[in-house]
Order: C-alpha cells, then sequence, then structure tokens
C-alpha cells in the first residue's frame, strides 16, 4: 500500500496550481491533508474512487484542518483525540482497517513567543493517553511540527529556542518514539539529508534552507513491513512538500 501527506496550506489555493494532476500521479491507497484551511463543512475535492473524510475548525475560519482520501472503505472513522479532543481546531482523523489505525494529524504549533507551548504539551500528552487505546498498530502522520534532531533543519543552532525546535518539542516527540514508534524516513535513511518544509522568506526553498517537519510513524512491530519512506521534494504548491510511505499491508 501507499500512503501520502501533504500539508497543502490551504486546499482551495492549492487546487488552483497543479495539485490535481499531482494527486492522480501519486495513486496512493491513502492521501491525507493538512492545514486545509476550510472554514465549514463543504469540500471542494471530491477525487473519483476515493472515500473523503473531512474536519475544519469550529473555532477558527480558515486555520487548521485535516482530510484523508482512502480507496479503501475503512471500518470506523474518528474525530480528535479521546471524546473528539482537539476536533474543534480539526486536528486528527483517525480510520481504522483490519489491521491498522491510519492517524492523519496536524500538531498544533507552540506559536510565536512559544505562546501555545503550554497547549502543545498538553496535545502530545493527549496524543499519547489516544494511541495506548488503539489496539492495533498505528499509522501515523501529517505535519507534526518538530525537527527531531539536528539533521532535520538546515540551521540548527540559530533555532534551538523556536517554535519546532525547542527541547520541550524534541523531548515530547522521543517520548513518543519510546512508546514504540519508529520514524520510517529516519530508519531507512539515517544519514541523508531531506527537508519538508520551507519558509516562504529569504528564498528558503530555492537555497534548501528548510526542515524536515512531516513525517510518517508506525508501530514499532510492523517496521518490518516498510519498503520505502519519501520526501517528495520536487513537488511545489505549497511551503511544504509530500511525504510518502510504501508498507506490505
Amino acid at each position: 500500500m501507499k500512503f501520502v501527506s501533504f500539508n497543502v496550506n490551504g486546499l482551495r489555493a492549492i487546487l488552483k496550481k497543479t495539485f490535481i494532476e499531482d494527486f492522480d500521479k501519486f495513486d496512493a491507497d491513502i492521501f491525507s491533508l493538512n492545514e486545509t484551511k476550510l472554514s465549514d463543512d463543504s469540500f471542494p475535492f471530491m477525487p473519483e474512487g476515493y472515500n473523503v473524510y473531512h474536519t475544519y475548525s469550529k473555532v477558527r475560519k480558515g486555520y487548521s484542518g485535516v482530510a484523508v482520501f482512502s480507496k479503501k472503505l475503512p471500518l470506523n472513522v474518528h474525530y480528535g483525540l479521546l471524546d473528539n479532543k482537539y476536533d474543534d481546531e480539526g486536528r486528527v482523523i483517525t480510520l481504522e482497517f483490519e489491521k491498522f489505525y491510519y492517524v492523519a494529524c496536524y500538531v498544533p504549533n507552540a506559536g510565536d513567543e512559544l505562546k501555545r507551548m503550554d497547549f502543545r504539551m498538553q496535545f502530545e500528552k493527549d496524543l499519547i493517553e489516544y494511541f495506548s487505546s488503539l489496539n492495533k498498530p498505528i499509522v501515523y502522520c501529517g505535519d507534526l511540527n518538530v525537527a527531531h534532531n539536528p539533521i532535520d533543519l538546515k540551521n540548527p543552532k540559530s533555532n534551538t529556542h523556536n517554535a519546532g525546535f525547542t527541547i520541550e518539542e524534541r523531548t515530547a516527540f522521543n517520548n513518543l518514539l519510546s512508546q514504540g514508534y519508529i520514524d520510517t524516513f529516519r530508519y531507512l535513511y539515517p544519514e541523508v539529508i531531506k527537508y519538508s518544509w520551507w519558509s516562504y522568506m529569504f528564498n528558503s526553498r530555492k537555497n534548501n534552507a528548510g526542515w524536515r517537519i512531516d513525517y510518517y510513524l508506525v508501530s514499532e512491530e510492523i517496521k518490518d513491513l516498510v519498503k520505502d519512506a519519501e520526501i517528495h521534494n520536487d513537488v511545489y504548491g505549497s511551503d511544504h512538500c509530500p511525504v510518502s510511505l510504501t508498507i506490505d499491508f
């Protein structure tokens, strides 16, 4: 099976670019989006052959939002974490299948001056609690808003106190991995430098001054099923690029 995750930074905006062509080329079994930035239940992209699930922020228009397109009909669909927590911001969608759960997530950003750090840290704790309630292997993906190690961003020294590379966020990511999860790209490519997000400022993408903050994690028990994990930085249209996972389900 092939899975793709893409932070589109506004679905309506990227639909005016090459997104539909890129979507079709991937021909993914499951394709998930982050940061759709929709304001209501209407959804502007319904590709043939896919079951479509989406959620949006009810507390702030044009903010956050996750969508999942699946060729196979899931057994169940869940929004948010336990008790649907964080679905008011449209953060998480889980699809349950026979052998695994697919969790598409847009993790909260700690924000300017780290104003949402407490909210972010609570989310991380609640995520681990939610995962512990699931009784099958997990495929977890999305914009996780953290560069795990110095190899995962161009300028680590100057960003140690900035959102996405603070010790608090990196420790939370370590805590998640310690619960039995594998960063599939780094598992397969321990020394490869590739990024999935670039600031719109300072010609960052042209200069490849980026961050790797988009991931596919899997439960350790299924790591041997992972065939490939890729970062598709030749795909444009957003300040992020898609990431993908090929797995032998």
